[in-house]
C-alpha cells in the first residue's frame, strides 16, 4: 500500500511538471539543509489527479480580475502563525523561494502571529501597498471576510493554502490548495490500527479550534476507528492547539487522569513530540508502551520514528510555493482553476523512515 501511494505521488509530480512546466525540485528546506542519504526528492508538492479536484472552475474572466504578468506584479503572502514550528518555516520559505524563481517583481510577506485581527489588517495593508495577487494561509476558516471583501473590491485574486475559508469561491477567493484532511485522519487511524493490533485506549490531541484542519482530521480518524477497529477505545479528546509545549502539558495531565492510555493520535507533529516528552517523563517508552501517530512530516517526527519512539507520521506537505505560483500562472493564462486543488501526501513508518528522512521538512 505504501509503495502504491508513493508511486502515485511520484506520477502526479511528473504530470504536474509537464502540464504546469513546474520543476519538481523547486522546494525549500526548513530546519536543516542536510539531506545526505535522504530522499530529498520527496519534497516536491504535487496535485493529485484532476478527478480529485472539486468545485466549479474559476477563471480570470469569471473572477473579473485584470490580466497580469507575475514578473511585473506585486504579490502578497499572508502567513497565519509565527514561524516557530517547521511547517510554517517551510511554508513561508517555499513561497519566497518560488517567487524568486518565477521572477516576481516584488513579494510582500506578513505574519499574523496567530491573531485574526492582525491577519485582517496585514492583508488590508498589503492591498494598500499595491498587492495585485494574494496568497493567504488563513488562521481560521471564519473571520477573514473583511480582508477578502477588501481584496475583491480591488479585483485582487486571493489563493488560499493549507486551510479552507468558509467564503464564496470565485467571489471572495479563487481556489483552495491543500490536503484532504479527512483522508489524513483516516490514514492516521489505519496506522494506529496497525501499530496497536486493533486494541488500545487512545487519546486524541486536537489541533486549534475554528478551522477545518482540526475538524476534518478528527472526523477522519474517529470515523475510521469506529468502522474498522471496535477494539480501540477513544478515551480522551483535548486540544493541544498545534503547539509542542501545550501537547506535552495536555499529555502529562492525561497520563495522570487516565493511566490506561496506551496510544496517542496527535493532529500535528509538534503536539506528538510534546506527548513523547511527557510519556518519557512518566517512565514509559513512547513507540512501545504508548504508540504515537501524528500528522505533518517534520524531520523531528520522522527522526523519532527512526529512533523507535514513534509509530507513524502522515505527511501534510507545506511546500506550497511551486504549486501556488503554477496555479497563479494558469489562472492568468485564462485556465479555469477548480475550487479545491487537493495535493498528494505521503506517509512515514518504520519501513521507510530512515531512507526518507532527507525528504522531511
Amino acid at each position: 500500500m505504501m509503495t502504491q501511494r508513493r508511486s502515485r505521488t511520484l506520477a502526479a509530480a511528473c504530470l504536474l511538471a509537464v502540464t504546469a512546466t513546474l520543476a519538481a525540485s523547486g522546494c525549500s528546506k526548513s530546519e536543516t539543509t542536510d539531506t545526505a542519504g535522504g530522499d530529498s526528492g520527496q519534497g516536491a508538492q504535487a496535485a493529485e489527479s484532476p478527478e480529485s479536484s472539486s468545485g466549479s472552475g474559476c477563471s480570470l474572466t469569471t473572477y473579473g480580475a485584470p490580466k497580469l504578468d507575475l514578473k511585473d506584479a506585486v504579490v502578497g503572502f499572508s502567513q497565519s502563525e509565527k514561524e516557530a514550528n517547521p511547517f510554517r518555516i517551510a511554508e513561508t520559505q517555499s513561497i519566497k523561494d518560488e517567487a524568486k524563481k518565477v521572477g516576481v517583481k516584488k513579494l510582500l510577506t506578513t505574519n499574523a502571529q496567530s491573531q485574526l485581527s492582525k491577519q485582517i489588517s496585514d492583508i488590508q495593508d498589503m492591498l494598500s501597498q499595491g498587492a495585485q495577487f494574494l496568497i493567504v494561509a488563513p488562521l481560521n476558516s471564519d473571520g477573514l471576510e473583511p480582508a477578502l471583501k477588501a481584496a475583491a473590491a480591488k479585483k485582487v485574486p486571493v489563493l488560499t493554502i493549507d486551510r479552507k475559508v468558509n467564503s464564496a469561491a470565485c467571489e471572495d477567493y479563487v481556489a483552495f490548495l491543500g490536503s484532504d484532511f479527512v483522508e489524513q485522519g483516516k490514514r492516521a487511524a489505519d496506522a494506529m490500527i496497525k501499530a496497536t493490533g486493533g486494541k488500545a485506549k487512545v487519546a486524541i490531541l486536537l489541533g486549534a479550534s475554528g478551522n477545518n484542519v482540526t475538524t476534518d482530521r478528527t472526523k477522519g480518524f474517529v470515523d475510521q476507528i469506529k468502522a474498522e477497529a471496535p477494539g480501540i477505545e477513544i478515551v480522551a479528546q483535548q486540544t493541544g492547539e498545534f503547539a509542542r509545549d501545550k501537547g506535552q502539558q495536555v499529555m502529562e495531565q492525561l497520563i495522570q487522569s487516565k493511566p490506561g492510555i496506551d496510544a496517542v493520535y496527535a493532529e500535528n507533529d509538534e503536539m506528538g513530540l510534546g506527548a513523547v516528552t511527557a510519556i518519557k517523563a512518566a517512565g514509559k517508552k513512547p513507540g512501545k508502551d504508548v504508540k504515537v501517530v501524528s500528522v505533518d512530516g517534520t524531520r523531528n517526527a520522522v527522526q523519532a520514528l527512526v529512533n523507535g519512539e514513534y509509530n507513524a507520521v502522515i505527511e501534510s506537505n507545506p511546500r506550497f510555493g511551486p504549486l501556488a505560483f503554477a496555479t497563479a500562472q494558469k489562472f492568468y493564462a485564462g485556465e479555469e482553476i477548480p475550487e479545491n486543488v487537493i495535493i498528494t501526501d505521503r506517509a512515514y513508518d518504520e519501513t521507510n523512515a530512515k531512507e526518507s528522512l532527507g525528504g522531511a521538512f
